[in-house]
């Protein structure tokens, strides 16, 4: 015996909100996609605005008064703008041990002698993201003849620095060989 369909209320009331998820989901989809393409142009590698920075001369802050300076390895005084710059970790100048605090010292003149070798870029773009204590949070890099050099990788491959980036904890650095 064959039955007929049911065209009941309850079938119709599936039928409505099977159709009302459908637009729903072609909405999520173009959201995702619009909130990815955000995400893109903000993250550091990934293409977003770089600004040419014709730099001058860097001097370590503390040292002389200067408009731009190096607080440590990875801050820096661009006038009042406080840049925390991104792609690496480096030691910190009050550190546990009297080995990290001299291996920040020399990230520290590490970094002015980077920048203060010749023009480079930092990301971000006219509004760049900010870390919790309002520092600007940016990328640099260097482009020549020879191709481009980002800061992250020459302090990680100089020793200076961890490449497992900030805010992610890791040993300390009085914990490593060699350090103590």
């Amino acid at each position: 015996m064959v039955r007929a369909p049911r065209f009941d209320a309850r079938w119709n009331d599936r039928r409505r909100r099977a159709r009302r998820w459908r637009g729903l989901r072609r909405w999520l989809v173009a959201a995702a996609v619009l909130a990815g393409a955000v995400l893109l142009s903000r993250w550091p590698e990934a293409g977003g605005e770089w600004q040419a920075q014709e730099g001058g001369r860097f001097a370590l802050c503390g040292e002389r008064r200067a408009p731009l300076c190096v607080v440590d390895g990875d801050t820096v005084m661009l006038g009042e703008r406080r840049v925390r710059l991104t792609g690496y970790d480096a030691p910190e100048l009050d550190g546990a041990c009297e080995a990290e605090r001299l291996l920040a010292r020399r990230a520290q003149a590490a970094l002015r002698d980077w920048l203060n070798r010749g023009p480079f870029a930092l990301d971000g773009g006219a509004d760049p993201p900010r870390d919790a204590w309002g520092r600007e949070l940016r990328a640099a890099r260097r482009s020549d003849a020879a191709g481009q050099e980002w800061l992250a990788e020459t302090m990680v491959a100089a020793g200076l620095a961890r490449a497992t980036g900030w805010g992610e904890g890791g040993p300390g650095w009085c914990g490593q060989p060699g350090l103590s």
